[in-house]
């Protein structure tokens, strides 16, 4: 059985806040760029007070709550990996290092190889 919630369709107050919420962060925008002669602490508090309103409605909205579960959901995911050890993690680097090596090998000789039937074999220009 599956844990995930069914998916209903968002409220029109849903997409009002979250139209709210871009015009809150294009008005923090603006607000940074028409106070342009302020000092710079005031212009950057326009900016975050826009983004901080931004926030807050996002995160009253449905989409706002579902990116939050959404956040916490990973993060436990993530603590269930198992992740390799130090030695493990040198182990696997030394093994994708030598693949490197022997395939960078390979196709260098390759390549001279098709080089030599081409140049010397099939046209005959000797170097």
């Amino acid at each position: 059985m599956s844990n995930h919630s069914v998916q209903t369709v968002s409220t029109s107050n849903d997409k009002y806040k979250v139209i709210l919420a871009v015009f809150a962060v294009v008005a923090g925008i603006a607000a940074f760029y028409v106070l342009a002669g302020q000092s710079t602490w005031v212009r950057a508090a326009a900016l975050v007070v826009g983004l901080v309103i931004a926030g807050g409605l996002l995160v009253v909205s449905d989409l706002g709550r579902n990116f939050v579960e959404f956040a916490k959901e990973s993060v436990r995911e993530t603590k269930k990996v198992v992740w390799p050890t130090r030695k493990e993690a040198g182990q696997i680097t030394a093994v994708v290092f030598g693949f490197v090596l022997v395939m960078a090998i390979f196709l260098w000789g390759t390549d001279k190889f098709l080089e030599f039937m081409l140049y010397d074999v099939i046209l005959g220009w000797k170097k």
